[in-house]
Protein backbone atom coordinates (compact mmCIF):
# COMPACT_ATOMS: atom_id res chain seq x y z
CA UNK A 1 0.00 0.00 0.00
CA UNK A 2 1.08 3.02 -1.04
CA UNK A 3 0.40 6.54 0.93
CA UNK A 4 2.33 9.97 1.01
CA UNK A 5 2.45 12.17 4.35
CA UNK A 6 2.48 16.02 2.66
CA UNK A 7 3.80 18.51 4.78
CA UNK A 8 3.34 22.38 3.72
CA UNK A 9 5.76 23.36 1.58
CA UNK A 10 7.33 21.57 -1.74
CA UNK A 11 10.77 19.70 -1.29
CA UNK A 12 9.48 16.29 -1.80
CA UNK A 13 10.72 12.51 -1.31
CA UNK A 14 8.94 9.40 -1.70
CA UNK A 15 6.84 7.62 0.90
CA UNK A 16 5.87 3.52 1.45
CA UNK A 17 3.40 3.28 3.88
CA UNK A 18 2.07 -0.34 5.06
CA UNK A 19 6.03 -1.07 4.33
CA UNK A 20 9.29 -0.99 5.63
CA UNK A 21 9.74 2.80 5.93
CA UNK A 22 7.39 6.16 6.04
CA UNK A 23 8.73 9.24 4.31
CA UNK A 24 8.32 13.27 4.16
CA UNK A 25 7.10 14.97 1.25
CA UNK A 26 7.55 18.66 1.66
CA UNK A 27 8.72 20.22 4.91
CA UNK A 28 7.24 23.11 7.00
CA UNK A 29 10.80 24.14 8.98
CA UNK A 30 9.27 24.14 12.45
CA UNK A 31 6.59 26.74 11.71
CA UNK A 32 4.55 27.33 15.11
CA UNK A 33 1.12 26.30 15.14
CA UNK A 34 -1.54 26.82 17.23
CA UNK A 35 -3.28 23.83 19.32
CA UNK A 36 -6.31 24.31 17.32
CA UNK A 37 -7.75 23.52 13.89
CA UNK A 38 -4.73 23.18 11.14
CA UNK A 39 -4.27 25.87 8.68
CA UNK A 40 -5.31 23.52 6.00
CA UNK A 41 -4.65 26.28 3.29
CA UNK A 42 -1.05 26.23 4.18
CA UNK A 43 -0.75 22.79 2.69
CA UNK A 44 -0.95 23.76 -0.75
CA UNK A 45 -2.51 20.90 -2.81
CA UNK A 46 -0.68 17.66 -1.82
CA UNK A 47 -2.22 14.27 -2.21
CA UNK A 48 -5.59 14.69 -3.75
CA UNK A 49 -5.83 18.14 -1.99
CA UNK A 50 -6.90 21.66 -3.91
CA UNK A 51 -8.28 24.66 -2.44
CA UNK A 52 -7.70 26.22 1.04
CA UNK A 53 -9.86 24.45 3.76
CA UNK A 54 -11.61 26.86 6.58
CA UNK A 55 -13.92 26.08 9.10
CA UNK A 56 -16.79 26.12 7.75
CA UNK A 57 -19.24 22.98 6.74
CA UNK A 58 -18.83 20.49 3.51
CA UNK A 59 -20.72 17.45 2.44
CA UNK A 60 -20.55 14.38 3.80
CA UNK A 61 -19.27 13.11 0.99
CA UNK A 62 -16.87 15.58 -0.19
CA UNK A 63 -14.94 16.69 2.46
CA UNK A 64 -14.51 20.55 3.19
CA UNK A 65 -13.95 23.26 0.95
CA UNK A 66 -11.68 21.07 -1.39
CA UNK A 67 -9.80 18.71 0.80
CA UNK A 68 -10.82 15.26 0.26
CA UNK A 69 -12.28 12.73 2.57
CA UNK A 70 -9.15 10.71 2.30
CA UNK A 71 -7.07 13.20 3.41
CA UNK A 72 -6.38 13.34 7.37
CA UNK A 73 -4.85 17.03 8.31
CA UNK A 74 -2.87 16.32 10.92
CA UNK A 75 -0.26 18.27 13.66
CA UNK A 76 3.09 16.99 14.80
CA UNK A 77 5.34 18.52 17.27
CA UNK A 78 9.45 16.97 17.78
CA UNK A 79 10.91 17.00 20.75
CA UNK A 80 14.35 16.26 22.22
CA UNK A 81 14.89 12.89 23.46
CA UNK A 82 15.84 14.68 27.03
CA UNK A 83 12.53 16.04 27.73
CA UNK A 84 11.63 13.83 30.53
CA UNK A 85 8.45 11.93 29.44
CA UNK A 86 10.53 10.66 26.41
CA UNK A 87 12.67 7.78 26.56
CA UNK A 88 12.05 7.84 30.35
CA UNK A 89 9.35 4.90 30.81
CA UNK A 90 8.84 1.51 29.55
CA UNK A 91 5.95 -0.65 29.19
CA UNK A 92 4.76 -4.34 27.74
CA UNK A 93 0.93 -2.75 27.11
CA UNK A 94 -1.68 -0.17 27.20
CA UNK A 95 -1.63 2.09 30.27
CA UNK A 96 -5.29 3.11 30.73
CA UNK A 97 -6.28 5.95 32.48
CA UNK A 98 -3.60 8.59 32.26
CA UNK A 99 -6.13 11.37 30.95
CA UNK A 100 -9.48 12.27 32.05
CA UNK A 101 -12.73 11.17 30.29
CA UNK A 102 -13.64 14.90 28.77
CA UNK A 103 -11.30 17.22 26.75
CA UNK A 104 -10.53 20.41 28.62
CA UNK A 105 -12.01 23.61 27.83
CA UNK A 106 -8.62 23.85 25.00
CA UNK A 107 -10.30 20.84 23.17
CA UNK A 108 -6.97 19.31 24.72
CA UNK A 109 -6.71 15.85 27.16
CA UNK A 110 -6.06 16.45 30.78
CA UNK A 111 -3.68 14.86 32.79
CA UNK A 112 -5.86 12.77 34.98
CA UNK A 113 -3.21 12.55 38.11
CA UNK A 114 -2.12 15.55 40.25
CA UNK A 115 1.73 14.50 40.29
CA UNK A 116 3.95 11.61 38.81
CA UNK A 117 2.25 8.13 37.05
CA UNK A 118 4.05 4.77 36.30
CA UNK A 119 4.19 6.31 32.47
CA UNK A 120 4.30 10.22 32.95
CA UNK A 121 6.05 12.73 35.16
CA UNK A 122 2.88 15.02 35.88
CA UNK A 123 0.77 17.36 34.49
CA UNK A 124 3.11 20.22 33.72
CA UNK A 125 5.34 18.15 31.19
CA UNK A 126 2.30 15.96 29.81
CA UNK A 127 0.68 19.56 29.20
CA UNK A 128 3.76 20.54 26.56
CA UNK A 129 2.64 17.59 24.76
CA UNK A 130 0.53 19.11 22.39
CA UNK A 131 0.94 22.59 22.71
CA UNK A 132 3.93 25.36 21.86
CA UNK A 133 5.64 25.31 24.88
CA UNK A 134 8.77 26.09 23.67
CA UNK A 135 10.53 22.71 23.96
CA UNK A 136 8.82 21.71 20.83
CA UNK A 137 8.68 22.30 17.00
CA UNK A 138 5.86 21.88 14.99
CA UNK A 139 4.66 21.07 11.69
CA UNK A 140 1.22 20.45 9.97
CA UNK A 141 0.81 17.47 7.25
CA UNK A 142 -1.66 15.95 5.20
CA UNK A 143 -1.84 11.92 6.07
CA UNK A 144 -3.53 11.04 2.39
CA UNK A 145 -5.42 7.32 3.23
CA UNK A 146 -6.32 4.83 1.17
CA UNK A 147 -9.93 3.62 0.42
CA UNK A 148 -10.14 -0.43 1.07
CA UNK A 149 -12.38 -2.57 -1.02
CA UNK A 150 -15.37 -2.57 0.93
CA UNK A 151 -15.24 0.88 1.63
CA UNK A 152 -13.04 1.87 4.45
CA UNK A 153 -10.36 4.06 5.40
CA UNK A 154 -7.01 3.24 6.20
CA UNK A 155 -4.05 4.55 7.33
CA UNK A 156 -1.61 2.10 7.75
CA UNK A 157 2.29 2.19 8.32
CA UNK A 158 4.80 0.06 10.50
CA UNK A 159 7.55 2.78 10.34
CA UNK A 160 5.77 6.21 11.24
CA UNK A 161 9.19 8.34 11.10
CA UNK A 162 7.98 11.91 9.52
CA UNK A 163 10.34 13.49 11.10
CA UNK A 164 13.15 11.85 10.56
CA UNK A 165 16.03 14.55 9.45
CA UNK A 166 13.59 17.17 10.97
CA UNK A 167 13.07 19.51 13.78
CA UNK A 168 15.76 17.97 16.50
CA UNK A 169 16.89 15.74 14.27
CA UNK A 170 17.12 11.86 14.65
CA UNK A 171 19.63 12.53 17.74
CA UNK A 172 22.42 9.85 17.01
CA UNK A 173 19.93 7.11 16.26
CA UNK A 174 18.26 6.13 12.58
CA UNK A 175 14.64 7.52 13.27
CA UNK A 176 13.64 10.35 15.04
CA UNK A 177 11.53 8.92 17.50
CA UNK A 178 10.03 11.93 19.85
CA UNK A 179 6.95 13.56 18.63
CA UNK A 180 3.22 14.00 19.27
CA UNK A 181 0.72 13.49 16.44
CA UNK A 182 -2.97 15.35 16.70
CA UNK A 183 -5.40 14.91 14.50
CA UNK A 184 -8.59 17.35 14.82
CA UNK A 185 -11.44 16.45 12.41
CA UNK A 186 -15.26 15.70 12.44
CA UNK A 187 -17.41 13.33 10.81
CA UNK A 188 -21.46 12.77 10.57
CA UNK A 189 -22.82 9.78 12.56
CA UNK A 190 -24.56 7.60 10.68
CA UNK A 191 -24.99 4.43 12.07
CA UNK A 192 -22.81 1.11 12.17
CA UNK A 193 -19.53 2.99 11.74
CA UNK A 194 -16.32 1.37 13.64
CA UNK A 195 -13.09 2.78 13.85
CA UNK A 196 -10.16 0.58 15.05
CA UNK A 197 -6.20 2.00 15.94
CA UNK A 198 -3.16 -0.23 15.94
CA UNK A 199 0.03 1.53 17.10
CA UNK A 200 2.32 3.00 19.73
CA UNK A 201 2.71 4.18 22.10
CA UNK A 202 0.36 6.68 23.34
CA UNK A 203 -3.30 6.65 21.99
CA UNK A 204 -5.91 8.61 23.04
CA UNK A 205 -9.48 9.03 21.01
CA UNK A 206 -12.27 11.19 21.47
CA UNK A 207 -15.39 11.22 20.28
CA UNK A 208 -17.60 14.36 20.64
CA UNK A 209 -14.76 15.65 23.12
CA UNK A 210 -15.31 12.28 25.07
CA UNK A 211 -12.63 9.74 25.82
CA UNK A 212 -13.74 6.53 23.68
CA UNK A 213 -10.45 4.87 22.79
CA UNK A 214 -7.87 4.61 25.50
CA UNK A 215 -4.27 3.52 24.63
CA UNK A 216 -2.21 5.22 26.75
CA UNK A 217 1.58 4.64 28.29
CA UNK A 218 4.70 2.98 26.34
CA UNK A 219 3.84 -0.07 24.79
CA UNK A 220 4.64 -2.19 21.53
CA UNK A 221 1.30 -1.94 18.86
CA UNK A 222 -1.61 -2.56 20.16
CA UNK A 223 -4.98 -2.37 19.00
CA UNK A 224 -8.36 -1.18 19.97
CA UNK A 225 -11.70 -0.32 18.04
CA UNK A 226 -14.68 2.17 18.91
CA UNK A 227 -18.06 0.51 18.05
CA UNK A 228 -19.87 3.51 17.46
CA UNK A 229 -23.72 1.94 17.76
CA UNK A 230 -22.36 0.38 20.91
CA UNK A 231 -20.99 3.61 22.20
CA UNK A 232 -23.48 6.23 21.18
CA UNK A 233 -25.49 7.09 24.15
CA UNK A 234 -22.58 7.42 26.65
CA UNK A 235 -20.71 9.21 23.43
CA UNK A 236 -24.19 11.05 23.15
CA UNK A 237 -24.04 10.71 19.85
CA UNK A 238 -27.65 11.02 17.29
CA UNK A 239 -27.48 9.55 13.82
CA UNK A 240 -27.64 12.34 11.60
CA UNK A 241 -25.36 14.93 13.78
CA UNK A 242 -22.16 16.05 12.86
CA UNK A 243 -19.36 15.18 15.59
CA UNK A 244 -15.47 15.62 17.04
CA UNK A 245 -12.81 13.52 16.69
CA UNK A 246 -10.16 13.99 18.04
CA UNK A 247 -6.58 11.62 17.92
CA UNK A 248 -3.81 12.35 20.41
CA UNK A 249 -0.79 10.17 19.69
CA UNK A 250 3.06 10.15 20.96
CA UNK A 251 5.75 8.31 20.19
CA UNK A 252 7.98 8.63 22.81
CA UNK A 253 10.71 5.74 23.05
CA UNK A 254 12.72 3.60 20.53
CA UNK A 255 12.76 1.38 18.85
CA UNK A 256 9.43 0.51 16.98
CA UNK A 257 6.53 3.49 15.49
CA UNK A 258 3.33 2.32 13.97
CA UNK A 259 0.70 3.84 13.27
CA UNK A 260 -2.40 2.49 11.79
CA UNK A 261 -6.25 3.70 11.48
CA UNK A 262 -8.81 1.68 9.69
CA UNK A 263 -13.10 2.92 9.98
CA UNK A 264 -16.08 2.45 8.08
CA UNK A 265 -16.48 6.47 8.86
CA UNK A 266 -17.50 8.14 5.56
CA UNK A 267 -15.80 11.03 5.54
CA UNK A 268 -13.18 12.70 8.13
CA UNK A 269 -13.29 16.87 7.61
CA UNK A 270 -11.77 19.95 10.07
CA UNK A 271 -13.63 20.33 12.80
CA UNK A 272 -17.13 22.28 12.10
CA UNK A 273 -18.03 22.37 16.31
CA UNK A 274 -16.24 24.45 18.26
Amino acid sequence: MRALLALGLAVTTGCQCGGSEVVIAGRDAGRPIDAGLPDAGSLGGGAGGGASAGEGGGSAGGGDAGVPCDVIIASLRDFRDDHPDFETFSGSGATTGLVRETLGSDELPIHAASGPTSQTTGPANFDQWYRDAGVNLAYRVQLPAMRTPGGDLIFDSNAFFPLDGEGFGNQGRAHNFHFTTLIRSSFTYRGGERFTFRGDDDVWIFVNRKLALDLGGLHAAVQGSIDFDAEASRLGLVRGQTYRFDVFHAERHTTESNFRMQTSIDCFRPPEIQ
